[in-house]
């Protein structure tokens, strides 16, 4: 009798092991969480479907320090320059500021071959700005000539969904406005489940645009039926900033505006205890320490708001 409920203790053991990890559509290594000047920890993160090692990278600000810090918390069992070339199949770059896309320039020397998703803007701007002869090396296949085309550039559409290269999962590219620039959401998917980030951006008020709205639009039928597992979106400033410096950036009290609008849409009930991560966040650290306060103060929906470390993984 005994050696029966010894095996089902185990059964239900490995039951529930396998139904934990089932849990989980998306892995996420932040390899970079804030805005503004810290150069070693500026917006980029590693997403891949859970189980895989086939990561995107969102945006790069920071990929050498932020791979350091990953490898030193055991998230790798390879040295960084391994992960950069074998685990980094792809870069998903939302705009051309250079705290989106630094630590890829500075890096490319010792990447491997790559893709690199982008709004046509974008892309334009790596052919004329970055990869060129005069402020560094053209590692494009186009632009300056010679083009070492270590990297390829793919133009991404607004609303087409296309796959990424080497990698199980797809993206869906939505404009976004930030301030002169046009932004973008990227909506990854895996199998049938998916993940939003986004770039720099407002609220529709303050950047006197529509393109949250319809952002939130497409996503109603993915929160009603619970595929999408997270949102990850920026506060770079406090409340205080006004809003006429705030330079297509998102406060608490506007996020949560913006959350109220896509309650209104989704409803209420569906956004309860829902996952956002917050990016994006810009020192110095009193004001992070007032974003994080004002965001949990004016969380009226009840959403999961996640804090993201630099190095450390998230399960989605």
């Amino acid at each position: 009798m005994k050696k029966v409920s010894l095996i089902f203790l185990v059964l239900l053991y490995c039951f529930a092991a396998d139904a934990q990890q089932k849990t989980y559509a998306f892995k996420i290594v932040p390899l970079g969480v804030l805005g503004g000047a810290d150069e070693s920890n500026l917006s980029a993160y590693m997403l891949a479907p859970a189980g895989s090692d086939e990561y995107i990278c969102l945006d790069a600000g920071t990929l050498n320090a932020g791979l350091a810090k990953a490898v030193n918390n055991k998230v790798f069992d390879l040295p960084k320059e391994e992960v950069l070339k074998k685990y980094i199949k792809g870069y998903c770059i939302s705009h051309s500021h250079l705290d989106h896309l630094s630590g890829l320039i500075t890096n490319s020397p010792d990447d491997t071959s790559k893709t690199i998703y982008a709004l046509a803007g974008c892309i334009k701007t790596f052919e004329t700005h970055y990869f060129t002869w005069q402020s560094w090396a053209n590692f494009g296949d186009a632009g300056e000539s010679p083009a070492l085309k270590k990297y390829h550039y793919e133009t991404l559409i607004p609303g087409e969904e296309i796959p990424l290269a080497n990698t199980t999962m797809t993206v869906k590219a939505f404009e976004l406005s930030h301030s002169n620039l046009t932004s973008t959401a990227f909506l990854i998917r895996s199998r049938e489940d998916y993940l939003l980030y986004l770039g720099d951006t407002g609220a529709d008020a303050t950047e006197k645009s529509d393109r949250m709205q319809k952002l939130w639009q497409a996503l109603v039928p993915l929160v009603k039926s619970h595929r999408l597992k997270a949102i990850m979106i920026e506060t770079s400033f406090p409340d205080e900033q006004p809003d006429k410096t705030l330079f297509g950036h998102f406060t608490p009290k506007w996020l949560m505006a913006e959350f109220q609008n896509f309650a209104t849409l989704c409803g209420a009930e569906n956004l309860k205890g829902f996952n956002v991560v917050i990016t994006h966040l810009k020192p110095p650290q009193y004001k992070i320490n007032r974003i994080k306060a004002q965001l949990k103060a004016e969380n009226k929906l009840g959403l999961h708001l996640i804090f993201p470390e630099q190095g450390k993984p998230l399960n989605f």
